[in-house]
């Protein structure tokens, strides 16, 4: 077999084989293909798709390239969730505890932040001795005693999907829909979980802008899981605004306790209750009703609370700053953003209002550069709230005096004011189950 006729083959619009998807992520992680031919297979791949079965074919070979977990001991326990990435998107720091005190046993590898959007991983690490590394047998050993355990993303799963996700990213071709699907999936199916629920995030902070765009990769997501005999939903929730109020590590941290704590029911903790209930109901095999009676039980009892504070604690973390969050550290410089006029925020950049993040030090540029935990933003004003010009609408949080002035300019770039309030839009824009 020659990577030449498989190329050509699907540069003319055929229907590859089995053996030929194979043939390609095998050769390619083995360093036998190169990338010059990976990389034309990915822009015919592009420009002619894929069908259903060429994609679950493909998502397969990729989680099967290195190494997998094994969950079977969990049986049909075992549940895990995947977001496409946001601003303020701290819901797993949320729901895991939640379902973890409903008897899931939520296995879950995360990444770290990568310009706009934050990191789970990040976010963990700003709570004193964290820890996001750990043996495969302490991983098991874990999700064994406490049902609950979130570490960094292994070197060794996936490695199709590492060496084609950074070709990709030069050459033009993340937009496919069977390409982000394998993607994404390959990881979920290599972590072994029997359930998987995925929250697709819709608008201008999120990669898919529109809602049509959200649920042809949330149905197509689901198909394939489906195929390789996962249980599967998919939520498509808002990202055209940020989620929550904080963005940055340490402050989205001291969110995630609030809602944990019942002290906060706004956006966040609606979303985070349909994603819990999805995943409830997956595990349990119970009605929605029963699901998310279960699961606002679990935090109005304060169990999903103590689970996170004996997580943080099973993987080496200081559980009193879960007690006692005002322990953080605070940054040294807070400074309010001011309305420039009055009026209704009728539109937010989220995108833009991430990079504000980062150049406060809350995320990174590249791959490995600092964190500063405590930096980040508070919102106090999101789309369709009225403000007067010169009342505060965020606080900027950072260790860089410097930096200040552009975030702030950034910032309020990335705002939309006009006369008129804008109509509500749903934090759900649909599920696919």
């Amino acid at each position: 077999m020659r990577m030449y006729d498989v190329i050509l083959k699907k540069r003319n619009g055929g229907t590859l084989s089995d053996e030929e998807i194979r043939f390609f992520i095998d050769g390619y992680v083995r360093g036998e293909i190169p990338d010059y031919q990976a990389a034309a297979l990915c822009m015919a791949i592009y420009y002619q798709g894929m069908n259903e079965q060429e994609t679950v074919v493909l998502t397969d070979a990729m989680a099967r390239s290195g190494e997998t977990v094994d969950l079977s001991r969990f049986g049909t326990l075992s549940v895990d969730k995947h977001s496409t990435g946001g601003v303020g998107d701290k819901v797993s720091l949320i729901v895991a505890p939640i379902v973890a005190s409903l008897g899931g046993k939520v296995t879950k590898m995360s990444g770290r932040g990568l310009g706009h959007t934050g990191g789970t991983v990040d976010k963990l690490e700003s709570i004193p001795g964290m820890r996001v590394t750990m043996s495969r047998e302490e991983f098991l050993e874990q999700a064994e005693r406490i049902g609950l355990v979130i570490i960094g993303q292994s070197g060794n799963m996936t490695p199709a999907d590492k060496k084609l996700y950074a070709l990709r990213d030069v050459t033009a071709t993340v937009d496919s829909i069977p390409l982000i699907t394998s993607s994404i999936m390959s990881k979920k199916l290599a972590s072994g979980s029997h359930s998987i629920v995925l929250d697709v995030k819709v608008g201008s902070g999120a990669f898919m802008k529109t809602p049509d765009d959200a649920r042809v990769l949330a149905e197509n997501m689901v198909k394939i899981g489906k195929s390789c005999g996962r249980r599967m939903a998919a939520l498509m929730t808002d990202m055209d605004r940020p989620l929550g109020h904080a963005v940055g590590n340490a402050l989205e941290i001291m969110e995630a306790i609030d809602v944990l704590r019942g002290r906060s029911k706004g956006d966040l903790y609606e979303v985070c209750v349909a994603m819990a209930t999805e995943m409830v109901m997956l595990f349990k095999e119970i009605p929605h009703a029963q699901a998310q009676a279960l699961v606002t039980d679990a935090i109005d009892s304060g169990i999903a609370f103590e689970k996170m504070k004996e997580w943080v604690a099973a993987q080496g973390g200081d559980a009193d700053y879960i007690e006692h969050p005002e322990r953080f550290h605070q940054a040294d410089v807070r400074e309010a953003v001011i309305s420039p006029a009055d009026g209704y925020i009728t539109h937010m950049d989220t995108a833009a209002i991430g990079s504000c993040a980062v150049i406060l030090g809350a995320g990174r540029a590249t791959k490995d550069a600092p964190i500063d935990y405590s930096a980040g933003i508070i919102i106090s004003k999101k789309t369709g709230d009225r403000v007067r010009k010169g009342e505060p609408i965020a606080y900027l949080h950072t260790n860089d005096p410097d930096a200040v002035s552009s975030a702030a300019e950034r910032y309020i770039g990335a705002l939309t004011i006009g006369a008129a309030q804008p109509l509500p839009v749903a934090l759900i824009h649909g599920i696919i189950r």
